[in-house]
């Protein structure tokens, strides 16, 4: 038996083991790679320096963080690399230890003290105790053979020892770790081999239970397929009999009921061969074939799609014109383009010309603009203006290239593209298709949607639109593709060249305080449960809104402000403290809303403005939400402080870097023309920031808003406040035509400027700009940076402050 002695005699370095445990006799690999175990053996092999022999080890196993109280002594046989390289240590157990108090040794690893637990057994072993070891081996025997693994068999069976003999269990892998813990710890070799009979045995009565559940299944399986074979066989007995005694059989079967909804559709005839060739298929397969499943889906998408049921149009050219201005205010680039398309739509049935070269006269247009502007509400006045149903798709985020296209019929769970099911949606073959967000479709290892797009978008090629799931024709020519996209750039080059593009650059003030007038006031006095009796917003409030509260392209900030600001009258009127009716005036909104957030700057004082200084400059630029003003700032480093050169801040792009070497060389070699003080500018650093850093920039359109703000910076001359600009400049000081300008200028007039420079070479672009804004703003068309300067630069007399410096 055991000698339970607790004599503390051994002094070892703890080498932890997660989730596994080692058992006396096994010789286990470890990775050096982890920490606690290279300290540990680093420790042993200090130790081992100044005695005699190999370095010893703790093996102690931790489970959820907590140490067993019995560990094994293992000595390190070798160090070296493991089969995949990484720095290892094969470990042999030795011997079981009693676990003590902790104590002090070399290295980083844990020391603890110990006493090495000693087994007697009585010689020669009782008879019991023989018979144990027989069916241990028996049934070790029996598991390494189902295993395959014979050459293991004869190892087991030439281990004599009982001690031994348990321990081999530690390699049993159908073990848990708590499991060959209790076999750690079960200190007497009897007791030991015992537990480990008993765990080797349920194991062998669970693997008798498993095999036979697989035997019934199997056996359930073959009685399916003879089952299925049978039947196969009775109904070609069946069909047989029918023929041969000229039985109708009224009481029809499935397929027959399918050929019979195919014979009967309004089906084109390419259509309707490849149903009546699935319906035979349907015929041959069994109820128990996967195979009649997907036929019968697909028969059901073929019979439910409206391949010959269209809309008429609504050739009522004026009343159309009329129902998208009562939808929405401005717009008039896309509203022009509808009715255009009705006009060329009725022209063409009155000479029979609907269809030429198989194609209907469709069209695809790409709503290109800022949120908020209406883009995807546009679609549905589109289709009621027009008379068609209405269908919205939603690209935004799509990355699957079966989305569009469909899934091949093989895969589970497959289905028509989106195109497909926005056509059996609208149930007609002439929808209006709004394909929303068009530039948020992504790609990734399952294909590029864009890519698939392409057929879909093409008037050339879209008549003959093959689904992957479908499989045949499908005539898109006749449908009205509206894709909206708030950047034009994602938009992949051959997508947007199949696609008419109409820009939408937001709304002027007056098209704002319209649309929350007519269309925003009464949807959220509704919502708020108020009605037009009770709240009224008077012009000024509403215009206020507009102009200082909210700055945007679109109208949905707005949108916001107003339901804000009638929840707030309502919550008044429900606590007592307002009476209804109620106008609600520019006085009135402080109160309501709070302080206005977007002050323009001929408004601000003076003293607080940006360009009260010299070296601030005011510029345009476009982003991804509309036009928006821009700030540039200019300075110039002591000469002490700070060597020459050129510092750039503001998250800036190369081309927009660019711009900027090319401002400062142009005033480094026209200085003394223009009148500036170059010298600065050798012997001086320059320092231009764009502010909101936040913010990338980049383009070349900030060209002459550099040159001048470090043309005021150097003459000490002031930017007039009132004057914003944009436009590229040249190493010659030519000022060179830029894009955006509509948006822009829209920009400029909210932000309350009242001069605007722009490139010669942009002035037809100026007729895109509502007449209302250009009436408001004094443009100036450029062709030289010293005409910028001219107009930009206040006079010499009222330059304020010296040249600031930079610290």
């Amino acid at each position: 038996m055991a000698d339970e002695s607790t004599a503390f005699t051994l002094v070892l370095p703890v080498l932890p083991l997660d989730g596994e445990v080692v058992l006396p006799g096994m010789v286990v690999p470890l990775d050096l790679s982890d920490a606690e175990v290279r300290a540990a053996v680093e420790a042993a092999q200090a130790a081992a320096r100044s005695e005699s022999g190999k370095p010893k080890v703790l093996l102690v196993p931790r489970i959820d963080g907590t140490y067993a109280r019995t560990g094994v002594l293992g000595t390190v046989e070798q160090v070296g690399r493991l089969a995949d390289g990484d720095p290892g240590a094969l470990i042999r157990g030795r011997d079981r230890v009693r676990i003590g108090a902790g104590t002090t040794g070399p290295g980083a690893a844990l020391w603890v003290e110990g006493a090495q637990v000693e087994e007697t057994l009585p010689d020669p072993l009782p008879g019991q105790v023989t018979e144990l070891v027989k069916e241990y081996k028996a049934l070790a025997s029996t598991w390494l053979k189902k295993r395959g693994a014979w050459q293991v068999v004869d190892r087991v069976q030439a281990i004599d020892g009982v001690s031994a003999l348990a321990d081999n269990s530690g390699y049993s892998p159908f073990l848990n770790a708590e499991q060959k813990i209790q076999l750690l710890e079960t200190t007497d070799p009897v007791a030991r081999l015992k537990l480990a009979t008993q765990q080797l045995r349920d194991h062998l009565a669970e693997q008798d239970v498993a095999e036979t559940i697989a035997k019934d299944v199997q056996e359930g399986v073959d009685k399916q397929q003879r089952e299925f074979l049978l039947r196969r066989q009775l109904e070609a007995v069946r069909k047989e009999l029918r023929q041969l005694n000229g039985d109708g059989d009224d009481a029809a079967e499935e397929s027959d009921d399918y050929r019979a909804r195919v014979e009967s559709a309004d089906l084109p005839e390419k259509v309707r061969e490849a149903a009546l060739k699935e319906v035979d298929k349907l015929e041959r397969s069994s109820d128990q074939s996967p195979e009649g499943s997907w036929i019968r889906t697909w028969l059901d998408t073929v019979l439910e799609l409206p391949w010959n049921e269209r809309t008429e149009d609504a050739y009522d050219i004026q009343g159309a014109k009329e129902i998208l201005d009562a939808e929405h205010a401005g717009l008039d680039d896309v509203k022009e383009r509808i009715t255009e398309y009705l006009a060329v739509r009725k022209r063409r049935g009155e000479r029979g010309l609907g269809v030429i070269g198989g194609r209907r006269g469709g069209a695809v247009l790409a709503l290109v603009g800022p949120p908020g502007v209406g883009k995807t509400s546009l679609g549905e006045s589109v289709a009621h203006a027009m008379g068609r149903k209405f269908v919205r798709v939603a690209l935004g985020g799509v990355r699957d290239e079966a989305e569009i296209r469909g899934h091949r019929r093989t895969y589970v769970g497959a289905l028509p593209g989106r195109v497909v099911r926005a056509i059996k949606e609208a149930g007609s073959m002439n929808p209006v298709v709004l394909l929303d967000e068009i530039d948020k479709v992504g790609s990734d290892f399952r294909g590029d949607p864009a890519a698939a797009l392409l057929e879909v978008l093409d008037p050339a090629q879209n008549h003959t639109f093959r689904d992957h799931y479908l499989e045949v024709e499908l005539d898109l020519s006749d449908v009205v593709f509206l894709a909206t996209a708030n950047v034009l750039e994602a938009i992949p080059e051959a997508l947007a060249d199949r696609m008419e593009i109409v820009r939408l650059d937001g709304y002027t003030e007056d098209e704002k305080v319209v649309i929350a007038r007519d269309h925003l006031l009464p949807r959220q006095l509704e919502r708020a449960g108020l009605t037009g009796e009770e709240v009224v917003l008077d012009e000024g409030a509403l215009r206020k809104l507009a102009g200082e509260y909210t700055r945007e392209a679109g109208v949905r900030t707005l949108e916001r402000t107003v339901a804000r600001l009638l929840r707030k009258v309502a919550a008044q009127h429900e606590l007592g403290e307002r009476e209804l009716p109620f106008t609600v005036r520019e006085e009135d909104l402080r109160g309501l809303v709070g302080r206005p957030h977007h002050v323009p700057e001929s408004a601000q004082d003076p003293a607080e403005r940006r360009t009260a200084v010299p070296g601030v400059a005011t510029g345009l630029a476009v982003t991804g939400a509309g036009g928006d003003v821009l700030f540039v700032e200019a300075s110039l480093a002591d000469p002490e402080t700070g060597g020459a050169g050129l510092t750039l801040t503001g998250q800036l792009g190369d081309v927009m870097k660019e711009s900027a070497q090319i401002a400062l060389s142009f005033l480094r070699g026209h200085g003394a023309e223009l009148e500036l003080p170059v010298a600065d500018l050798k012997d001086r650093g320059v320092h231009i920031h764009f502010p909101a850093g936040a913010v990338p920039k980049d383009g070349p359109s900030a060209g002459i808003t550099m040159t001048t703000a470090l043309a005021s910076l150097l003459s000490g001359r002031l930017v007039r406040t009132d004057v914003a600009m944009t436009g590229e400049v040249s190493l010659t000081g030519r000022v060179l035509p830029i894009g955006g300008v509509k948006q822009k200028l829209l920009a400029a007039h909210r932000a309350g400027v009242t001069t605007v420079i722009i490139p010669k070479r942009n002035e037809a672009d100026l007729d895109d700009v509502p007449a209302e804004v250009l009436e408001k703003l004094d443009v100036h068309a450029v062709t030289d940076v010293r005409q910028v300067l001219e107009l930009a630069l206040a006079p010499a007399g009222a330059a304020a402050p010296e040249v600031p410096v930079a610290a």
